[in-house]
């Protein structure tokens, strides 16, 4: 089954917002690039996923994103994680796919082998809507739809229960994994502190990540908001 990966990238001028009482603009800018560039990689070891698409207003990602094989798509309007994967939504039905895979760019740690797994169990053999829910079990880390249009994406705070419950009033089969890649998305220090700690112990996986995790800038980051 033809399957695309989708990964709606915020420019990151406005990216990780919530990160500015922990870190400095560049270095927060610097850790959003990073974090997209590996998850990019993640997707593209991933044999289940015959493409990515990227939707995105940032030109800074083109170069990862074009490295990985990925297909850019504008998003001109910018007017949120929703509207962004619909734009790939689309662009995935032009191009034939029969199944997606919503991600954000900010689960550095994804791994292909869990992400194959979840493709080889699901989606493949009737139409079904699966959630990967973020470790608090109220958000979406990601989003497998099968077809494509099964469901609208609905992303933001409740989305896990938001997107069942889509799944269920069209009559959908539909169903929650809990993928320990996914489970941990940064939006926080107190997120930068466990992705330091998860990341550890994960060999070369985010080696993007990790380079500006170890990085001078990044440690006198931390020091400066006292969560080091």
């Amino acid at each position: 089954m033809r399957t695309a990966a989708i990964l709606p990238v915020k420019s990151f001028a406005r990216a990780k917002q919530r990160l500015g009482a922990s870190l400095a603009d560049p270095v927060r800018r610097e850790l959003a690039q990073a974090m997209v560039a590996d998850v990019l990689q993640a997707l593209a070891r991933t044999e289940e996923i015959e493409l990515t698409i990227v939707v995105t207003r940032e030109d800074e990602i083109a170069e990862s994103a074009l490295a990985a094989g990925a297909l850019l798509v504008r998003d001109e309007g910018e007017e949120g994680q929703s509207a962004a994967a619909g734009l790939g939504i689309t662009r995935a039905l032009e191009d034939g796919f029969e199944r997606i895979l919503c991600v954000p760019g900010d689960c550095p740690a994804a791994d292909p082998a869990e992400l194959g797994a979840l493709l080889r169990g699901h989606g493949s053999g009737r139409p079904e809507v699966v959630v990967v829910p973020d470790r608090h079990g109220t958000g979406t880390n990601g989003l497998l739809l099968a077809p494509p249009r099964a469901i609208a994406p609905s992303f933001g705070p409740g989305s896990c229960e938001r997107h069942l419950g889509l799944a269920r009033a069209a009559g959908l089969a539909c169903g929650v994994e809990r993928l320990p890649s996914l489970l941990l998305d940064i939006d926080t220090g107190a997120d930068l502190t466990v992705l330091r700690e998860r990341l550890a112990g994960q060999g070369e996986r985010a080696r993007f990540t990790r380079a500006v995790l170890s990085g001078p800038g990044f440690a006198r980051a931390l020091l400066t908001s006292g969560i080091a």
